[in-house]
Order: C-alpha cells, then sequence, then structure tokens
C-alpha cells in the first residue's frame, strides 16, 4: 500500500540499484519516490520501476554520482522529474529521451551543467512540457538570450536570472501577473485548475530543495539574488500548504543569514530582508505548529535571525521570547536545542533578560541541564552559554541559583567533557560570582562539592576559552574569605601561576583573567607569599609590559598586593619590575593603572627593603643572582611616584582651596581628582596602618602619595569608603591626618589630601550614626 518514498536530505550512499528494484516489486501502488545522494541507479532498477509501478508520477534521483539516463526514458507514467545537482549526465541522450516522455509536465535540472541545446530541446520538443527549472547552472551565468525561451509553447524556464514570481505567473491565462507573490496568489484561489495546482505545488517542493542547498554553500556571488528575490522565495515558501516546504524555507532562511558560523556573524541585509517580508510572524507561527520538524527550524531561523539587534527587538516584540521559552521544554531534544539557542542570542545584550526571567527561560534552561545526557553537547552548550548570558545580570543571577542553576552548572565544570560546555559553564558560574556584594552566589558556588576544584583543573585545558573562562570564574570567587582559601588548597596558586606563564602569547581575555586570578588571591598574606614563592612574580611584570590597558591594569593590582610583602617586594626588584611599573606610573592611559603601580612602588620602596640585610635565596628569574642598588632604584622609582601625584595638583585651585573656609572647595577638588575605580580597591587593616605610617614618613612623596591614595579609599559613594572609615578611625587616623594638614613643611597637595579624608571620614561618621 505504500505510495510515497523520500530519503534524504542526507546522502543515500549505501542503496543500492538492487534495493530500488526491490522496492519495485515490493511497492506497486507507489506513486512518488525522492532519493539523495545514490552512487549509481542502474537501468535493471529503473526498468523495475517502470514495470511495476505504473502509477509513478514524481521522481527525484538528486545529487547522485550516475544513473542511467536512457532508462529513465521508459518511466512513461512519471509527470514529474528532478535530477537537481545530479553528476555525469550525458545531455545529448538525456534531450533525446526525457523529450519523448509523454506526461512530464515539470523538469529539474537545477545544479546541473546541463547545456543549451539540451535545454532548448526540451522547450520545443516536450509534448507536455510546462516548467523546466534550471536554477544555478552555469549555462546562464553567461550571455544567453533567455528571452526567447522563456514562452516556448506556453512553457516557462525558471532561472536565478528571471523572475520567478513572474515565471509561475505565466502559467495563468489571467490577470494575475500583476500578483507580487505568485506562489502564495495560488494557494488561494477559489476555482483551481487541478494540473497547474499539481504544478505549483511541485515547483515549490523543488526549489525549496535548491535553495536550502545554495544556502549551505554559501557562495558570495549570491548576495544579490538573496536580496532581490531570493529572500521573498523563502519568505513565500514559509506559507506553502506542504509541511516539508516549510520545514526546509525555515532552515534555508536559518541557514542564508549566517555569513560566518564560527564567529555567529549574519549578514544585516539579509536578516532585514526578512523582517521587511514580515517573516518573522512567519517563523513565530510555524514555530507554534505542533510538528516538532516545524518547530525545531522555525526556532533555528529565530534564533540565527536574532543575532541581528533590530530582528531581536522585533522578535521580543512579537511574542518570540515566550515561544522560546515553551519550546525550551519540549521533550524534543532538536527542539529545545533550537530554542535554547535562541535564548542564548536574544539574552546577549541587557534588553531582554529581563523578559527572558519573566517568561520562565531560566527555569526552562536549567531544567534542560538535568534532563538531558551529556552526550548532548549541543543543548548543553546553548543552555549553559544562555545561563551565562543571564547570570550577568544582578536580578537574572538569583533567579538562576534559586531554579537550581548553580549546582547544574557546577555538575558540568565537575564530569562534562565537552570544552564548548566546560567553556560556557565556566563563565556562567564566573558571572554568578560577579554580584558579590549584593547575593551570595559567590559563597553559595564554594559551597558545593568540588566547584573550585573543577575551575582549578579546567585551567589546564587544551582549549584557550576552556581556560580563560575558568580563571575569570577563580577571580571572581576569589573575593570570597573562605574561597580563596579553598581555591588555594586546591592548588590553584600553581595552576594559576603555570597560566600567566603560558599566556605570554595568549588572548587579551586570557591575559587579563590570569592576571586577576593571581590578584584575587594575592589579599591573603598567606597566598600572597606563595604566589611569589612559586614564581608567579615574574609573569605578572610580563603582562605589567603589555600594552593593553586591562591587561596592564590588572597585572598592576596583583603586583600593588604582592609588593606589601618584603620578599616579594625584593623579587619584583630582582625581576627587573621597576621599571615596567615605573612605566605604567608615568605613561598609561589608565588611572587606574598609573595608580596601581605609584603604590606598589611606595611599597617597595618605603624602606622596607634594606639591601645590607640578607633575605635568604632570592635568585633572579634568569638564576644569576643579582645585588642591585636598592637605593638608586628606589630614588628613581619614587620621582615617578611623585610626579603621578603631581599631575592632579592644579596649584590655582588648591592654593584657593586653603585659603578658603567654604567646604565646597575641598569638595570641588575631591571631585575633580577623583578616580571612580578605586572605590572598587579594598585595603586591609594592616595596608591601612602603613598607609598611615607613611603619613607620619619624613619623606614628602610617601606623604602626599599615602594621603591621595587614602583620599581615593574613602571618598563618599565608594564600595569600601565605609569599611576604610571605620579601619582609619581604630588606627587613630584622625589625629595623624590634622597634624599632616597643619605641617608647615608639607606639600601643599598633601595639606589639601589630607584635609580632603578629614571630610571624607566625617561625611561616613555621620551616615553610620
Amino acid at each position: 500500500m505504500l505510495e510515497s518514498v523520500h530519503l534524504g536530505p542526507d546522502a543515500c550512499e549505501r542503496i543500492s540499484s538492487d534495493a530500488i528494484k526491490a522496492l519495485a516489486y515490493c511497492c506497486p501502488r507507489l506513486t512518488r519516490l525522492w532519493m539523495s545522494g545514490i552512487r549509481e541507479v542502474n537501468g535493471d532498477a529503473i526498468n523495475a520501476l517502470a514495470k511495476h509501478c505504473r502509477q509513478l508520477k514524481d521522481v527525484g534521483l538528486v545529487e547522485s554520482d550516475n544513473i542511467d539516463e536512457v532508462a529513465l526514458g521508459n518511466l512513461s507514467s512519471i509527470k514529474f522529474l528532478s535530477v537537481a545537482g545530479t553528476r555525469n549526465l550525458k545531455w545529448g541522450s538525456v534531450a533525446q529521451v526525457w523529450s519523448r516522455l509523454p506526461h512530464l509536465a515539470g523538469l529539474d535540472v537545477s545544479r546541473t551543467d546541463v547545456n543549451l541545446s539540451a535545454v532548448t530541446r526540451f522547450l520545443s520538443s516536450s509534448q507536455n512540457l510546462k516548467v523546466l527549472l534550471a536554477l544555478n547552472c552555469p549555462v546562464f551565468e553567461g550571455e544567453v538570450d533567455r528571452n526567447t525561451m522563456h514562452y516556448q509553447k506556453g512553457r516557462i524556464l525558471l532561472t536565478f536570472f528571471d523572475d520567478m514570481f513572474k515565471g509561475v505567473a505565466s502559467l495563468f491565462n489571467d490577470n494575475s501577473k500583476n500578483v507580487t507573490d505568485m506562489l502564495q496568489y495560488c494557494r488561494k484561489l477559489k476555482s483551481r485548475d487541478k494540473n497547474l495546482d499539481e504544478i505549483v505545488v511541485w515547483i515549490e517542493w523543488v526549489i525549496s530543495h535548491s535553495l536550502l542547498r545554495i544556502a549551505e554553500n554559501n557562495l558570495k556571488e549570491f548576495d544579490e539574488f538573496w536580496l532581490t528575490q531570493g529572500a521573498a522565495v523563502l519568505l513565500s515558501l514559509l506559507q506553502s500548504s506542504q509541511e516539508e516546504v516549510q520545514e526546509r524555507a525555515a532552515t534555508a532562511v536559518a541557514t542564508f543569514v549566517v555569513v560566518d558560523d564560527e564567529n555567529a556573524t549574519v549578514d544585516c541585509q539579509r536578516a532585514e530582508a526578512i523582517l521587511r517580508g514580515d517573516g518573522i510572524r512567519l517563523l513565530l507561527n510555524l514555530a507554534r505548529s505542533c510538528q516538532e520538524g516545524l518547530q525545531s527550524e522555525a526556532a533555528k531561523g529565530i534564533a540565527n535571525l536574532s543575532i541581528d539587534s533590530k530582528v531581536a527587538k522585533a522578535i521580543a516584540e512579537n511574542g518570540g521570547i515566550n515561544i522560546l521559552a515553551n519550546l525550551a521544554k519540549s521533550m524534543n531534544r532538536l527542539v529545545a536545542e533550537e530554542a535554547a539557542g535562541g535564548l542564548w542570542n536574544l539574552s546577549v545584550g541587557d534588553e531582554h533578560k529581563g523578559a527572558i526571567a519573566e517568561a520562565g527561560g531560566i527555569n526552562a534552561l536549567v531544567d534542560l541541564l538535568f534532563k538531558w545526557p551529556s552526550s548532548t553537547d549541543g543543548l548543553l552548550e546553548r543552555a549553559t552559554g544562555a545561563l551565562a548570558n543571564l547570570g550577568a545580570d544582578e536580578k537574572c543571577s538569583m533567579e538562576v541559583a534559586m531554579a537550581g542553576g548553580i549546582h547544574a552548572l557546577v555538575m558540568l565544570a565537575r564530569t562534562c567533557k565537552v570544552e564548548g560546555v566546560q567553556e560556557q559553564a565556566a563563565r556562567a558560574l564566573a558571572n554568578l560570582a560577579a554580584h558579590g556584594d549584593s547575593n551570595s552566589n559567590n559563597a553559595a558556588i564554594g559551597q558545593e562539592a568540588g566547584a573550585l576544584e573543577a575551575l582549578v583543573q579546567l585551567t589546564y585545558s587544551q582549549n584557550e576559552g576552556v581556560r580563560q573562562e575558568a580563571a575569570g570564574a577563580l577571580w571572581n570567587l576569589s573575593f570570597d574569605d573562605k574561597n580563596r582559601e579553598i581555591i588555594s588548597a586546591a592548588g590553584g596558586i600553581e595552576a594559576l601561576v603555570a597560566l600567566a606563564q603560558s599566556s605570554s602569547s595568549a588572548s587579551q581575555g586570557l591575559q587579563e583573567r590570569a592576571a586577576g586570578a593571581l590578584w584575587g588571591l594575592s589579599v591573603s598574606e598567606t597566598n600572597s607569599i606563595a604566589i611569589g614563592r612559586q614564581g608567579g612574580i615574574a609573569p605578572l611584570i610580563a603582562l605589567a609590559r603589555s600594552d593593553i590597558e586591562d591587561v596592564h591594569e590588572t597585572a598592576a593590582g596583583a603586583l600593588w598586593n604582592l609588593a606589601f610583602y618584603r620578599d616579594n617586594a625584593l623579587r619584583i626588584v630582582l625581576d627587573e619590575g621597576v621599571q615596567p611599573l615605573v612605566h605604567l606610573c608615568s605613561s598609561s592611559i589608565s588611572k587606574m593603572a598609573r595608580f596601581m603601580a605609584a603604590l606598589a612602588l611606595v611599597y617597595m620602596f618605603d624602606g622596607r627593603i634594606d639591601a645590607d640585610v640578607p633575605v635568604g635565596p632570592l635568585p633572579s628569574s634568569q638564576g644569576i643572582p643579582k645585588t642591585p642598588n636598592i637605593d638608586g632604584i628606589g630614588r628613581m622609582a619614587l620621582k615617578h611616584v611623585e610626579e603621578f601625584v603631581i599631575s592632579f595638583y592644579d596649584p590655582q585651585t588648591f592654593y584657593a582651596a586653603a585659603a578658603s573656609l567654604v567646604p565646597t572647595a575641598l569638595a570641588q577638588i575631591a571631585e575633580a581628582i577623583r578616580i571612580p575605580e578605586a572605590g572598587h580597591l579594598r585595603c586591609s587593616a594592616t595596608e591601612i596602618d602603613r598607609f598611615v605610617r607613611m603619613l607620619r614618613d619624613p619623606s614628602s612623596i610617601l606623604k602626599s602619595c599615602s594621603a591621595f591614595a587614602l583620599l581615593q579609599f574613602t571618598m563618599p559613594g565608594g564600595r569600601h569608603a565605609m569599611h576604610h572609615s571605620g579601619l582609619l578611625r581604630n588606627a587613630c587616623a584622625p589625629r595623624v591626618l590634622r597634624a599632616a594638614a597643619a605641617a608647615s613643611t608639607a606639600p601643599i597637595q598633601a595639606k589639601i589630601f589630607a584635609k580632603i579624608v578629614l571630610r571624607n571620614l566625617e561625611h561616613h561618621h555621620e551616615v553610620s550614626r
């Protein structure tokens, strides 16, 4: 009773001629036979079809290697024949034999090397031929007068160089030629000619096949075609009455808009052509279908189009986020995977994160991580990628945690071996941990069994993206005291030092995160000393030499922390780290990099290092012990620190403020010299004590720099300003600051800075009462 067989679009290389003969013997009622990529169809197989399948009307042997074209002439019952993409056809024999097929109404020779004489023969000699499709055939790429062939004896020739809608319109003998979308017009006709209806249905079928193949090849030469009529034809096919045609059209839309798969780049003109043609509404309607194949391909189209920001906005405005969130709950893996990909793309910016959460997208994505086994790497990568994007938003990060996302992501980081999933899981954990001051995710991740150990192990991955995201996660997680110690106990210092040492030719992101993770760990004294002893200083000095602002700024922060301890300070000198820090202090375009480099130099040369006192085994990085001139290097370094501080000094404004009793004068100076990012820095009690001691130092440079630093740390609005204010009061700093502000020998900038710090302390005292 079998009437229709369609095997493809993947190549059917293992189907033999004997198999086709068996099909012919067993299925006498066969009316349609379509197969893709068969290696050989011999004459015996085709003759068996001719003998036993007398009702066979539609045959497609596409993208095949060898077909007995003469035997095909024996299929006298066929009405439609497609050999699109098939090779090795002898067109002289083909034209002579096929043109005698008595019922042949539609012939598709698209993507073949058909010649002009064969096309002419088909159009002039075939008894009942109505439509000849020759899409993407080289013969029509030259100077060929196609107009002379276009309407021979009421037959139409469709190529990429003709208006395909106009060609279809010529089949009708009415005023339909003014209709823009002829295929849609045919579907809506009330009194329909059965034969013409059959032809139009077949045209849709074969065109959808060819457009999908051409979209997959992604050739530059078709740019103009897609914009002039290809996109419009695909939009028409999305409205076909045939679900298979709709599905292929959706796949073609998803494919042709992407011009660079690796970097997820879409052609904006193509995407906006779909947008202008109401394609978003059409795809969303298909995504609502109960057919899972349509859901999957429509979701893929929506996902790829949403890379373009204009289209993403239209998707959101037309209810696309709710549709994708629902599809992500599908029990069909392919549907869920494409929906997760759509949510991943839509969650890239901040614009749609809240809407995804409101639509239940976060719960759906987390459920996917638990629902599907680890072998479904495409789905897991997309779901974790979407959660990583959503985790960057503070509110969404809390919802991810409440939905069980932390446990799911840690599970993947520990057990999944797919690099793409590892990278996105690490990135998701990094983003969830980035809101340490506003929620408990940072600590919660550290409490998950094996979480920090897994991230440490991921820093050894062969994949740079995985190493980068793992280091980023460890950086953010190191802001929690308990996490810092667990990371260290899990071998994190050794791993991150090795990562920094091997990062000289790595990406900017990896270099920044490796330095950042070491900076985060170096907050504790034990870790800081361990980093120095395990060789972490030399790679940080190398990163401090980078021309990339984010990299050298982060390296400067790590060296600032490390320089607090005497042994590390001497190692920095011996590893020739003073000159890079001096260069940053003087020349970086980042005020934060200059500030932290200055603080590192001040820590190193505030009198703690004594060249005459043995420090123990501290060889240089080259293995040759050095005895540098500490005094000379220190004077040079502090001279540059002084220049850095003076760069914030405006004599006229400062002297006016010194002479004025009006508080606003100090406030204006404070705002003018404020480094906003410095408000994120957090000092310990011992560090604050050290700055207070510098205020008492006879060196005007140390006095000015410490007052400037304390000013930055206590500015109202800074994240840790209240913390620093409390530490300063505990260290009896107000008395020292008043003395510095009144000292006749102190430079004017040191006095003004000290007064501003006192003003800041008073402000925080008032606020805390």
